[in-house]
């Protein structure tokens, strides 16, 4: 109840111009409202996809969470809540890796795949929070490991395993795979390119800088809700042909 009444305090003094925190509290509202579709829609699915649904609840409904604290922090203190945001992200961008090896299990995935996508997720966001919050003086170093990690995993489900299996599971499956792999190569665009908007480094100088918060709040809502969906379209489909036979 205190959380609430503070939240109600919050909201009654929110500067109407403030548009990084009016996206901060939408983003929180559709992340929970996503949440809430996916997981009283568990009961629908039988147990081969049921896992898949839980997992997109479960990714929205942890950024639900922590997008309510972030909008806390930016009212307090009107800057960029880094920490949360990094926390928020090493829990939910595993998460959409395992995704795509839950997808792939129809094809014969094996959980080295998974485990393989969660390393790299890891190293791209660790890497990627020591530069922008710990060694900000080495900024350009930290993210040139940070953007390897996640040009490998673009590379994984475009052109490498995760791309075979996806072509030989086809049909529905090929489908969502592919819409997946857009998210992840121009969804997670965004986030590299706020992270050289919010450090120095040599791109500094051609990009300049600024807060690109309404941009990642955004990017966020985009990417995480519509990973959800595509896999909740594909778990209907799958589940639909399954009934059939």
């Amino acid at each position: 109840m205190t959380n609430l009444f503070l939240l109600g305090d919050i909201t009654s003094k929110m500067d109407p111009t403030d548009y990084v925190g009016f996206t901060f509290f939408v983003g929180c509202m559709a992340m929970m409202a996503a949440s809430a579709f996916f997981f009283l829609s568990l009961s629908q699915f039988d147990k081969k996809w049921r896992t898949s649904v839980l997992v997109s609840g479960l990714i929205t409904f942890i950024a639900a969470v922590h997008y309510f604290y972030m909008r806390d922090y930016w009212a307090t203190n009107m800057e960029s809540p880094t920490f949360f945001r990094y926390v928020d992200w090493i829990l939910t961008v595993p998460l959409m890796c395992v995704e795509f090896y839950l997808i792939l299990k129809v094809a014969g995935a094996k959980s080295s795949l998974m485990w393989k996508m969660i390393g790299l997720s890891v190293i791209m966001l660790v890497t990627g929070y020591f530069g922008e919050a710990v060694f900000t003086d080495q900024a350009a170093l930290w993210g040139a490991i940070s953007g390897a990690a996640y040009f490998v995993i673009v590379y994984e489900i475009w052109l490498g395993s995760a791309k075979k299996l996806a072509v030989a599971a086809g049909g529905e499956v090929l489908k969502a795979h592919k819409i997946l792999c857009w998210f992840v190569l121009v969804g997670w665009a965004i986030y590299p390119l706020g992270y050289m908007l919010g450090t120095d480094g040599w791109y500094t100088n051609i990009l300049g800088s600024g807060s690109v918060d309404v941009a990642y709040n955004i990017a966020d809502a985009i990417n995480k809700i519509g990973f959800g969906l595509v896999i909740y379209a594909l778990a209907v489909k799958q589940q639909n042909v399954d009934l059939a036979e």
